[in-house]
């Protein structure tokens, strides 16, 4: 410190010797060689206390590089600022210490900004071992303040209350859409014919309902059904309710809704529960069983099957693939024997091994063919025999492509085993789905299933509002 104070004063006495002050040499040294001190007349006379230079009249004191500058928050947020005597002595006041933190306040917030040339992303690499990001804490001046985020649980919540409300209404237009897409030429033939007939018209009137009835005898609905709905429609027209085209369109669907609205299938509680499958030859008898059987076996229960086809060649080995496909085991014998022998056995063995609903394949026949209809007439005594009340169930499968055929199929099947519900068949690929609304209305018996395809999930329960929906273009 002393030294300090030497050189601190030589400096100012050189300072006054330049300005033109009196004898500042004689001063410094006298005769002897030694300093003496300039009297009061001769030099100002020193501060009490000395004043600090400026900050860049200091040669000790190097710059700061950059660098420095940019580690110098991490000194601040690792290690408590400490002031020194140089540190006051050369920069005064300039650097005062930051007042500490208030309470609740980043100590990142409270420290001073980064410089312009420094971007928020420099500073996080310049920090490592802080361990966290000043990107969020730093932002750029040109970036916009972040906004409010919400957080993850409240935007599940929000995405789920939805289709938590339509989760029901979800569930039918699926059903309403999987009946418009595989009904499509059904849909083309019936509604494409409605649209155009009804294209200019503003009153409906005696002729616009004899040009439907033209209209739906084409789309083979047949020519009973198709009495049965113009006469209701006519009855309406009188009661003046058909104003327009559109109210004619609506009762239409109506009509059709009434004819198709059977008697729902009684339950049945009787284990194992038994159904016979019969139809004529190509209708798909076969796979229509496997993918019953695969229903079943989604709902928990378990299947056997039993081939009774045994004219066809190769009928049991086709039931054996859909049995292993699906989960059921089959009863089969060879070629040739006799169809209620094996139906017999079969009854048998699942009534030992305890399953719950068994399946009946037969050979296809024609209904015309007496001699193959006493054959099923037979199998089905057998199955009566060996378990009272069984068949519980006679499935009739047509084929929709047949059209009208179909109702003569369903009379003479129904007259010799009696139906107790029918499988329309190939709905997917024929402009003939009129004739489901005929075989329901001429023969009585409720439609079960439609198929509309040929995989395992495309035998779907009949519904009698998405078909009405589908083939009217709804």
């Amino acid at each position: 410190m002393r030294r300090w104070f030497r050189r601190k004063k030589e400096k100012e006495e050189e300072s006054l010797t330049e300005s033109g002050s009196p004898a500042p040499a004689e001063a410094e040294a006298g005769p002897e060689g030694e300093a003496q001190v300039p009297g009061p007349e001769e030099a100002a006379p020193l501060p009490e206390a000395p004043e600090p230079p400026p900050a860049e009249a200091a040669p000790e004191q190097p710059s700061v590089p950059r660098e420095e500058e940019a580690v110098a928050p991490e000194k601040e947020v690792t290690e408590e600022r400490r002031p020194g005597f140089f540190r006051r002595l050369f920069r005064g006041e300039e650097e005062a210490p930051p007042p500490p933190p208030e309470p609740g306040e980043p100590q990142a917030q409270a420290e001073a900004a980064p410089e312009p040339g420094l971007t928020p992303t420099h500073e996080a690499e310049a920090l490592p071992e802080t361990g966290e990001s000043v990107e969020t804490e730093l932002p750029s001046a040109h970036e916009e303040p972040p906004t409010e985020a919400v957080p993850p649980e409240e935007e599940a919540l929000e995405a789920e209350e939805p289709e938590a409300l339509e989760e029901v209404p979800v569930a039918r237009r699926g059903l309403f859409k999987r009946f418009r897409d595989r009904l499509r030429r059904s849909r083309e033939a019936l509604a494409g014919g409605l649209d155009r007939l009804f294209l200019g018209r503003k009153e409906v009137d005696a002729e616009l309902l004899e040009e439907l009835e033209e209209l739906l005898i084409t789309a083979d609905l047949g020519v009973d059904t198709t009495l049965r709905l113009v006469e209701g429609l006519q009855d309406r027209l009188k009661r003046r309710e058909l104003g327009d085209v559109e109210k004619l369109k609506a009762a239409l669907a109506e009509e059709m809704l009434s004819l198709l609205q059977t008697p729902a299938a009684a339950e049945i509680a009787a284990r194992p529960r038994v159904v016979l499958m019969v139809g004529v030859n190509g209708v798909g008898k076969t796979t229509t069983i496997a993918k019953l059987a695969h229903q079943e076996r989604v709902q928990g229960r378990t299947v056997l099957l039993i081939a009774g086809d045994t004219f066809r060649a190769a009928a049991a080995e086709q039931l054996e693939i859909w049995g292993e496909r699906v989960g059921a085991e089959v009863i089969r014998q060879k070629a040739g024997a006799d169809p209620a022998a094996v139906v017999f056995d079969g009854l048998a063995a699942a009534l030992a091994r305890d399953v719950d609903t068994v399946f009946i394949d037969t050979a296809g026949r024609l209904h015309t063919k007496v001699n193959l209809m006493e054959e099923l007439k037979k199998v089905y005594r057998t199955a009566g025999k060996k378990l009272p009340g069984a068949p519980h169930e006679v499935f009739l499968v047509l084929d929709a492509t047949t059209g009208q055929n179909a109702l003569s199929q369903a009379r003479l099947f129904h007259e010799a085993v009696g139906i107790t519900g029918i499988i329309l068949t190939k709905m997917d690929g024929t402009a003939k789905g009129g004739v489901a609304l005929a075989v329901a209305h001429e023969t009585g018996l409720p439609l079960r299933y439609l198929g509309l395809g040929e995989g395992l999930e495309d035998l779907r329960p009949f519904d009698a509002e998405a078909f009405v929906a589908a083939i009217l273009g709804g």
